[in-house]
């Protein structure tokens, strides 16, 4: 990857977003539950979020790399299910606090820990209702040039950097604004 790749998958309603729309910075991140690197920018960048959400638009998009992290599917398929409720961030936030702690039992918990209707959210993990959507779009990022996770593109740029310049060039890009 080189740094003036592009984002070309363009963000739609289909995407899980917070923040203004029409935010002038847009950061969109590929990510994976389970990954220790996506834990961890993960926290980073949660650090500065509250500070950010009037002024940023944050995507995320899942990115499970399921052949090295086998809870990583299950662990999207449990944010697309809490998503359905309208908690996908919610669930978001915990998933990434709890990355080291994906067993059904656990996910459940999360599940009531938020809040949201147990029975729907089971029947939707059983039936794996999400699991085609995000292994198409898995495949779609594969093909458009995502090959890891974290990937981070800001206002359409892929910026392959460390977490804690990610974060840096961030906050400077919100600044400039």
């Amino acid at each position: 990857m080189n740094e003036t790749q592009k984002l070309s998958i363009p963000i739609s309603e289909d995407d899980h977003t917070i923040g203004p729309v029409n935010a002038s910075v847009t950061v969109v991140t590929y990510g994976d539950y389970e990954s220790p690197d996506c834990n961890k920018s993960h926290r980073q960048v949660e650090r500065m979020f509250d500070d950010l959400l009037r002024s940023v638009q944050f995507v995320y998009r899942h990115f499970p790399l399921i052949r090295v992290h086998p809870r990583a599917l299950i662990a999207a398929e449990a944010a697309e299910a809490a998503g359905a409720q309208g908690k996908f961030w919610e669930m978001h936030r915990l998933l990434y606090c709890s990355s080291t702690r994906l067993s059904d039992s656990e996910l459940r918990h999360f599940a009531g820990k938020i809040g949201l209707d147990k029975e729907r959210f089971d029947r939707d993990l059983e039936s794996h209702l999400y699991r085609d959507r995000i292994l198409k779009d898995y495949y779609n990022c594969i093909v458009n040039g995502i090959s890891g996770a974290p990937t981070t593109f800001i206002n359409g740029v892929l910026y392959p950097m460390s977490t804690e310049k990610l974060v840096a060039a961030i906050k400077e890009i919100v600044k400039a604004h």
